[in-house]
């Protein structure tokens, strides 16, 4: 299985997998923007490296600063972290709720960190009907089986922003309600949607930002959480020391300040995206409407293959694709592919074309599985 440690973007198990080396996959298991990271990062890896000697800033100041600036709130609501996942697992110690609503389905690590504090999950149903969007009347059970929902907008894996009018509701009904925005800087209209402001004057409302997504920065790994500054400073005092290093706060500090290549990635996922989803749908596959830099497909019902045979398959034509199934709420037909530049889609719908007729030639089904 691609995802051995519960994510996509793993190029050394696919490499332990099919025997190629790591550089020679296209990797559509993880959602990064295809450009890579702003010019800004190179200059600041070379002019910076001497100071490696020195601790990083331990409050994160300069960042921090740059981030209240950027979107609008105070400083001292501003917590930055050593990716999302660090944010995501602080909130949940210091909220420590007993009942959690989670969408399914949804990212694994917001019920993995409410299993860590020994809370329950109530489960928010995503419907293929609705387009996983989610509907008022599930929203309204949650409140009021849950002490915390705890939603991704737009979601991961389905792409989905909950409509405007409904998240209003959540957000203004005193329920203690988290947003982990990931993915939002990759929506045109981020501006009237974040909910950040409301955040950081609310008791009630956190929201979590990746950087490493649309700057294309895993492996920096920065994220920030913003929250009333009491919450923030609950989880100040659970993190570990020096969490955030020297190079991640100043790329943070870098990215933030380029406004025209955040033009530039709106205005080619605009284009690319619909292009991507009509291809996918050309092929026969069932694709659901996003609101971001990913889309969830499935298998025609009657397909000869699942999501595992299909994922293997295209591993060993060197294209790695998200097995969706392992999301709770998705069957086996599922799977979850990042929109990238129009080369690399184009070789990713040719395999994928490969497999699909293949599977319809017999030569791969459930029963004799991959060659």
């Amino acid at each position: 299985m691609l995802e051995r440690y519960g994510h996509g973007g793993d190029v050394w198990t696919a490499e332990e997998k099919f025997g190629r080396g790591r550089e020679q996959f296209l990797d559509f298991s993880s959602n990064m923007n295809p450009f890579g990271p702003p010019d800004a990062v190179e200059e600041v890896l070379r002019s910076g490296w001497k100071n490696i000697v020195r601790y990083p800033d331990p409050a994160v100041r300069e960042l921090r600063g740059k981030i209240a600036a950027k979107y609008g709130v105070p400083a001292e609501s501003v917590l930055v972290g050593n990716g999302a996942a660090e944010l995501i697992d602080l909130i949940v110690r210091v909220l420590q709720p007993e009942v959690t609503a989670l969408a399914r389905p949804s990212f694994s690590e917001y019920e993995d960190a409410v299993l860590k504090t020994g809370g329950r999950i109530h489960g928010i149903p995503l419907r293929a009907e609705h387009c996983f969007r989610l509907q008022k009347a599930d929203a309204e059970e949650a409140l009021k089986r849950s002490d915390l929902l705890f939603l991704g907008q737009p979601n991961n894996p389905t792409g989905r922003l909950i409509p405007q009018e409904l998240l209003n509701d959540l957000a203004g009904s005193g329920h203690p309600l988290i947003l982990d925005e990931a993915f939002l800087d990759f929506v045109p209209d981020e501006k009237n949607v974040t909910l950040l402001r409301l955040a950081a004057e609310s008791r009630h409302v956190a929201v979590i930002r990746s950087m490493t997504k649309f700057y294309a920065i895993p492996g920096a790994r920065l994220g920030f959480i913003v929250a009333h500054p009491d919450v923030i400073g609950r989880m100040s005092r659970l993190q570990v020391p020096w969490s955030v290093n020297y190079f991640a706060q100043l790329i943070g500090c870098a990215v933030l300040e380029d406004e025209a290549f955040h033009a530039k990635i709106i205005s080619w996922l605009q284009e690319e995206s619909p292009w991507l989803a009509a291809g996918l749908a050309g092929l026969g596959l069932e694709v659901t409407p996003s609101d971001t830099n990913y889309l969830l497909c499935a298998l025609p019902e009657q397909s000869p293959i699942n999501v595992r045979i299909l994922q293997e398959e295209m591993g060993r034509r060197g294209v790695l694709i998200r097995d969706a199934s392992l999301f709770e709420g998705l069957g086996t037909r599922y799977f979850r592919t990042a929109v990238k530049l129009r080369s690399d889609n184009e070789r990713m719908l040719a395999a994928l074309s490969d497999v699909l007729k293949a599977a319809q030639a017999g030569e791969i089904s459930l029963e004799r599985g991959g060659r």
